[in-house]
């Protein structure tokens, strides 16, 4: 699933090539991936002539600002943006292709058909089910250390599902969750009130620093993700713990082992990210 930094990097590449441009006509193949009040029909015809002033993003949520609605589109596993000339032939499991009035396509693709698309007025994008309860974007200017304390203190969770979650802090996907335990030294089990201020203020400077690196990177290439460019991101090679089993630990030496946690495959160095019986949970 793309997570926050390759969802940025397809906001910046679209913002390149189709912010100012207008719609001249939308074909809907998938029904399903137009969400309601709007049928695809009138989808379609809401959108004629309007024109795509920028595009935004919030968590995992794409937001194109339009004349007079806002579409949320979210990706989910495999959905992704591509800029055609009108006319080129339909790659398979293209669903949505916004002709813009400059003879271009803006065409969504999805193999799974799990991503959704749907219209709000402007100005109210922020408050439908989805993106109203999500946490701060993890920039120092809107993701602060004292609220993030007092948060994990009042939560026994486990310390990784609750970041999964997008309520206390958005963007942080399985790999990047993985990545930045390792790099604050703390294991994934480890109750979120149980984690002293020290651990706490690593753990916050290392999601900073974990997702800032990997937007600059354009992103991580696992399976089939790709920027609106067409292009892979980077941040791959620099994972240090994610997909490495019984790989070396960079610090440490440690075989880097998997388990589950909350049903997702997890990745952890044994020696680096300690797990003591008074500070454990069982694995779900």
């Amino acid at each position: 699933m793309p997570e926050l930094p390759e969802v940025e990097t397809v906001r910046k590449g679209l913002t390149n090539l189709v912010a100012g441009k207008t719609i001249a006509d939308v074909d809907v193949y998938w029904d399903r991936i137009i969400t309601p009040p709007f049928s695809s029909e009138a989808f379609r015809n809401e959108l004629l002539g309007e024109t795509i002033h920028r595009i935004d993003r919030r968590g995992k949520y794409l937001i194109f600002i339009l004349d007079h609605w806002a579409m949320i589109s979210h990706l989910r596993m495999e959905g992704k943006y591509e800029v055609e000339q009108t006319g080129e032939p339909l790659k398979k499991h293209t669903h949505v292709v916004f002709h813009l009035t400059d003879g271009r396509d803006l065409r969504y693709l999805d193999v799974r058909k799990f991503g959704r698309m749907t219209l709000v007025p402007i100005g109210t994008q922020h408050e439908v089910t989805g993106i109203r309860d999500l946490g701060p974007e993890p920039i120092p200017e809107m993701f602060k250390l004292q609220p993030f304390k007092v948060a994990l203190k009042t939560k026994a969770r486990a310390i990784k599902p609750l970041l999964l979650d997008q309520k206390i802090v958005v963007g942080l996907g399985n790999i990047y969750v993985d990545e930045s335990l390792y790099e604050a030294k703390i294991h994934p089990l480890r109750p979120a009130n149980s984690l002293t201020s020290a651990e706490v203020k690593r753990l916050y400077h290392a999601i900073i620093d974990v997702l800032g690196r990997a937007v600059e990177a354009g992103g991580t290439t696992i399976r089939t993700y790709q920027n609106a460019l067409g292009e892979a991101g980077k941040f791959q090679v620099a994972l240090l713990v994610y997909g490495k089993t019984g790989e070396p630990c960079v610090r440490c030496g440690t075989p880097i082992k998997k388990m589950k946690v909350a049903q997702r495959g997890t990745h952890y160095c044994p020696q680096c990210q300690i797990l003591t019986d008074k500070n454990s949970l069982p694995v779900t």
